[in-house]
């Protein structure tokens, strides 16, 4: 083995001295979910070190019980709650709570290059309103409107139909709409991907 460690924010398979020894099936799903599982870890958590960690540990006892994982009727499903139960600890461990409200606003008005503060405060609003969504809409909000994932990828990652996250969707939009004072219109609700 070499002394090069991957990076793992980058687009890349599971490394080569390892799929060897993992099954096909494995290493397809580490890379079909390895960067989303890294992206909402780090939202939580405010600390990428930690949000690698924390997915390196699920994706090791992913791998440790594969065979049992295949044989769950929703493997997706199944790994995302391992991931949001470790994600859960971590943040106990640590008498935390979600970082989702300054990790996910900071993280947006660095990318548009601070327009304004006033920015900044609507940003801090809505993200403080998702924070307090209930916890299937939170994570359907999360991985499509705060990390960009099409709907359909969302439905796959979380291991539910794409119905249900449509569903997820309008029911958060009519809940943030009510606590943030805002009409919200259903011709608004146009997702398709």
């Amino acid at each position: 083995m070499s002394g090069h460690q991957p990076d793992p924010w980058a687009d890349q398979a599971v490394r080569d001295d390892l799929t060897a020894v993992l099954p096909d099936t494995f290493t397809a799903f580490y890379c079909l979910h390895h960067k989303a599982y890294l992206r909402y870890a780090h939202l939580q958590l405010d600390s990428r070190p930690e949000a690698e960690q924390v997915v390196e540990d699920v994706f090791v006892q992913l791998a440790t019980v594969w065979p049992h994982v295949l044989q769950q009727p929703n493997v997706d499903g199944y790994a995302w709650a391992a991931l949001k139960e470790e994600v859960a600890r971590r943040l106990e461990i640590q008498g935390r709570s979600p970082a989702l409200v300054e990790t996910a606003a900071f993280e947006q008005i660095r990318r548009k290059s601070r327009k304004t503060f006033a920015a900044l405060e609507s940003s801090l609003g809505l993200y403080t309103a998702i924070a307090r969504l209930p916890e299937r809409q939170y994570d359907v909000i999360v991985l499509r409107f705060v990390l960009g994932y099409p709907m359909r990828q969302v439905a796959e990652l979380m291991g539910v139909s794409y119905g249900t996250v449509r569903s997820h969707v309008r029911g958060a939009r009519r809940r943030l709409a009510r606590d943030l004072g805002i009409d919200w219109g259903a011709e608004e609700m146009n997702e398709e991907d």
